[in-house]
């Protein structure tokens, strides 16, 4: 990225700033929330849904419920960070954090889009990217 990312930016990413912290956290969230079912199916390790049902002795919905509410405060933390870092980090590099919730927002809506890309992501994409507009 040139100018816009110098190596004081990658020092200051390496301090695990917040804005990486509840981005990350947020795709976390996300995905453990839509697929958690259907991972424990395929045998995969306990996700944060089951982590909390047993950490708190509560049902899924009100696991799930708890975990939505810890999200929303992950995209309030982003939008509070991205004004915070305006000046000091360069807009490309805020607009990488902001794209990736926004691309986790996208994935994981309904369903694992992600993990099932050949479905709604391929059209989506093949809409956005491909198909001519009219």
């Amino acid at each position: 990225m040139g100018e816009k990312a110098p190596l004081e930016v990658f020092d200051w990413l390496f301090q695990d700033p917040k804005i990486l912290v509840v981005v990350s956290d947020l795709g976390r969230l996300s995905d453990d929330v839509v697929s958690h079912e259907f991972e424990q199916k395929r045998g995969h390790v306990a996700s944060s849904v089951e982590c909390f049902m047993n950490q708190y002795d509560v049902s899924k919905d009100e696991a799930v419920d708890a975990l939505e509410k810890m999200m929303e405060t992950d995209r309030k933390d982003i939008n509070e960070e991205s004004l915070n870092l305006h000046g000091f980090v360069s807009n490309e590099v805020l607009s990488m954090f902001l794209g990736l919730a926004r691309d986790t927002d996208v994935m994981y809506q309904d369903f694992d889009s992600y993990t099932l890309a050949d479905t709604v992501t391929k059209d989506t994409l093949t809409d956005l990217l491909v198909t001519p507009m009219r």
